[in-house]
């Protein structure tokens, strides 16, 4: 019982550091792209998907969808 509790409080650690990741790797991408990056979008879309996409700023498929044009 208690090796089950430890694993599944595990989880639950891993989960919440890939989200964090996910964040950190869109507040580095809105630095590098600036007006042109949806940093909000992207933080939300770690949310919603609870990490499972994590954005690479240097991978231009990863990020397009939270870039837009500069108005």
């Amino acid at each position: 019982m208690k090796i089950l509790l430890l694993l599944c409080c595990m989880i639950i650690v891993l989960k919440a550091n890939t989200i964090g990741i996910c964040i950190r790797n869109c507040a580095q991408c809105k630095t590098m792209f600036g007006p042109y990056f949806e940093g909000q979008l992207c933080a939300d879309a770690c949310l919603k998907f609870k990490g499972k996409i994590i954005p690479d700023c240097e991978d231009i498929s990863s990020v397009a969808q939270f870039l837009n044009k500069f108005k």
